[in-house]
């Protein structure tokens, strides 16, 4: 069975031909995967004991108003955030294929530190590409993977941020794919990337709707996810597509502010083209080149998204939002100080969004996609104004 390799006129494989059978045994193995009872058992055990999953649906005690708030923790996933929920199905998938080396891309050093668990779990080699600007405001993920048996290999091209990894990493995998799986980080990238991340975070969203229904008796009328390249949201969104009456709700990073040209809102302010193998929204400059994003929240800071993403805001399904470094600060603080639970900023710019809306009726489905602690270094020199 073929996978669709479009999401309407978003997606496809635009990457060097040498590629393509690559591509093509991983969309093989993975669809097997999928039907196989021992793979899908082996993930589900590693998911239950090794991730400490299902997390918890927490309802803010303090926070809210006429708006109940409830907070997906996927801050409390083994490794810090969403990220591992992927990582593990993809290392557990390049097992099955036979690949003896992993290689990966990071921003944050989430999706790296995450990465560099699955490794060492499952006995793989492994090379992380970091922006060398990331690397150096990520000092203490670049220990963190490394005291796991990673490499991390700083990028200074380009703007020296996680793009310039994608495609170091792309480079890599270019020539090395008989033996290495290129791990890619986010529901972005060349089919069938974008369906096997959705797949393996769609846990996510099964958990929180069964969650919702036992907790409040019926569905959420929202649910809210930061976007970069759009994993974290995906997974929350999966389960609640289908459903008419949820809103979905995708938040930018709006940087300084959508009219600054500092920020990474790539929907909000993008235009279709091609980036990393896949038809999407990017950010161009006037003469078609890939333009530079930028957030407080290295996470967020990619110029492209997924292309399920750009479909969901084409015909209308899901909305897409920009929140300010200023308000998902605003937001960080907020958590924190009222209920004892330190996001990271990736998450904050979801929560800025759903604090908005605490004034209506709502019954509101954050997706906390992360822990503050690699953050509190940042936010506390740009608190001080350092």
């Amino acid at each position: 069975m073929k996978l669709p390799a479009y999401f309407g006129e978003f997606g496809g494989q635009f990457v060097p031909e040498v590629l393509i059978p690559a591509l093509d045994q991983l969309e093989e193995a993975f669809v097997d995967a999928q039907n196989d009872p021992a793979f899908q058992a082996e993930l589900a055990d590693l998911l239950q004991n090794y991730l400490g999953r299902p997390t918890p649906l927490y309802e803010c005690r303090n926070l809210g108003g006429p708006a109940r708030i409830f907070l997906k923790r996927e801050d409390l996933v083994h490794g810090g955030a969403h990220k591992t929920n992927q990582v593990l199905g993809q290392a557990l998938l390049a097992k099955r294929m036979g690949k003896t080396r992993i290689i990966a891309e990071t921003g944050a050093g989430q999706h790296g530190t995450a990465t560099a668990l699955a490794c060492a779990l499952l006995d793989l080699e492994c090379t992380i590409y970091m922006g060398a600007k990331d690397v150096a405001r990520q000092q203490p993920n670049v220990y963190r993977m490394e005291l796991m048996g990673a490499t991390v290999v700083p990028v200074d091209t380009g703007s020296g941020t996680l793009k310039d990894a994608v495609n170091e990493a792309l480079r890599d995998w270019t020539a090395t794919y008989a033996n290495s799986h290129y791990l890619l980080g986010t529901a972005a990238g060349p089919h069938p990337f974008p369906t096997i991340v959705r797949e393996f975070h769609r846990v996510i969203s099964t958990e929180a709707k069964a969650q919702m229904l036992e907790q409040t008796g019926g569905l959420p009328d929202m649910v809210v996810a930061a976007v970069g390249g759009g994993s974290n949201a995906i997974g929350i969104f999966a389960d609640f597509i289908d459903e008419p009456t949820v809103k979905l709700v995708g938040v930018e990073p709006a940087g300084e502010g959508l009219d600054s040209g500092k920020h990474g809102a790539t929907i909000n302010a993008g235009q279709i083209g091609i980036l990393h193998g896949a038809r999407s929204y990017l950010m161009r400059t006037a003469d078609g080149q890939v333009e530079e994003s930028y957030s407080i929240s290295a996470g967020l800071d990619y110029p492209g998204v997924g292309p399920q993403h750009a479909h969901l805001h084409a015909t209308g399904r899901a909305q897409y939002v920009g929140i300010t470094d200023n308000e998902a600060l605003d937001a960080f603080q907020l958590l924190s100080k009222n209920e004892g639970i330190i996001p990271a900023l990736e998450s904050s710019h979801a929560l800025a969004y759903a604090l908005k809306r605490t004034d209506e009726p709502l019954k509101i489905l954050v997706s906390l996609s992360g822990r503050g602690d690699k953050d509190i270094d940042h936010v506390k020199r740009t608190l001080e104004g350092n």
